[in-house]
């Protein structure tokens, strides 16, 4: 659908409160599973513009359900509240004459904006949906979030959600391929010791080393049309420099965008951490983290959604828009079957560091974008 000219002079005349919004959501720390303070804001906020029947469900996800009710055709539009970063005081916020800088001010927290605002003209303007319509402002998107509230919403609504929009990223590009992961903390355990007198007993770090270099010369999955990566992100253990480790312990995530490739991948891992095993040293496996892939979903249904979306971005900013994959809140409806999109609404960089920033003036192009997708599904 074309923006109407109220719709268009209504988001020229909020740019200003748009920015102000944008700041005052960014202030508010929101960890993941943490996420009180900017759910009870986006709450309240929601109810001040006049929403009713908005709620804050038990994994923090605020939701305001319009013309849901009875309905088994319902359209979700969700943006994240988490950020990555554990601050729990408020966080940083700066700007210059071409951008907003704060952790988390991109990822997600100018694409919810964006949805509030358009929220707003919808109800202050009565406009009724021709279809059931769930606006989420998600918790837990982030690392191991895992996905928690996006699984809490596909739980609470099973079978009655038919397509789901989640607006996360920048708008040269959407997400319609789902990369799933399988993330895990490895501790190998030994008795440890003196490093002069018990020269001999079992060293953590030296087993733990053996296990990362056994993953690191294991073999991929030979599918050439899907990519299927893996990463040891992080280590830690031992005592001092004259003791022998007794405990050593990684972090350890494999990707892909096949499911057959994440089984392949687990397989690999079991079989390295028994091989540690049969040394006579203890590994202990905690799941950190599953992220699915996708489905069987109605792709023609999908692909209608991908070339909205890509029309709608390409028209409004100017720029060719790529499809990507990648790990969003789009893996869990999509690993149920539900047609999923991920859309961008935003320049800037930096993602997931203290310095990230958006372009002050791709946020009208961002408004427009996320007005058109969301208001297509109204009369």
């Amino acid at each position: 659908m074309e923006l109407s000219k109220d719709i268009l002079q209504y988001l020229e005349d909020s740019i200003e409160e748009t920015h102000t919004l944008l700041e005052t959501i960014c202030r508010i720390p929101a960890p993941s599973h943490h996420e009180e303070k900017r759910a009870e804001f986006c709450k309240k906020w929601l109810e001040e513009q006049g929403a009713e029947g908005v709620y804050i469900d038990s994994a923090l996800n605020v939701i305001y359900p319009v013309n849901c009710e009875n309905r088994d055709d319902i359209v979700v539009f969700m943006a994240h509240t988490d950020v990555v970063f554990p601050d729990t005081e408020p966080l940083p916020f700066a700007k210059d004459d071409e951008y907003f800088y704060s952790p988390g001010v991109g990822d997600d927290t100018v694409c919810l904006t964006m949805m509030l605002m358009v929220i707003k003209y919808i109800i202050k303007n009565g406009i009724k949906p021709n279809r059931g319509i769930l606006f989420v402002a998600n918790a837990c998107e982030e690392g191991l979030g895992n996905l928690k509230g996006i699984r809490q919403i596909m739980q609470d609504f099973t079978g009655r959600i038919k397509e789901v929009y989640t607006f996360d990223g920048g708008y040269k590009h959407i997400v319609d391929v789902c990369v799933g992961s399988h993330r895990y903390q490895v501790k190998v355990t030994t008795e440890g010791g003196h490093s002069y007198n018990a020269f001999g007993n079992k060293n953590a770090i030296h087993y733990l080393s053996q296990l990362v270099c056994g993953l690191y010369n294991q073999k991929l999955p030979d599918t050439p049309n899907n990519k299927t990566t893996f990463n040891v992100g992080g280590i830690s253990g031992g005592t001092s420099v004259n003791t022998i480790a007794q405990e050593a312990t990684m972090l350890y995530e494999y990707r892909s965008d096949l499911a057959a490739n994440l089984e392949f991948m687990k397989a690999s891992f079991e079989k390295e951490v028994e091989k540690i095993r049969a040394m006579g040293v203890e590994v202990t496996v905690e799941v950190l983290g599953i992220r699915p892939c996708s489905g069987e979903v109605d792709w023609e249904v999908h692909e209608k959604m991908a070339q909205k979306a890509i029309a709608i971005q390409q028209k409004h900013s100017g720029y060719e828009c790529s499809r990507e994959s990648g790990s969003t809140d789009a893996n869990m409806p999509m690993s149920l079957g539900v047609p999923s999109i991920c859309v961008g609404t935003y320049e800037g960089s930096g993602a997931h560091t203290r310095g990230e920033k958006v372009l002050i003036k791709s946020i009208p192009v961002g408004l427009k974008i996320t007005a058109e997708l969301i208001l297509d599904y109204f009369n």
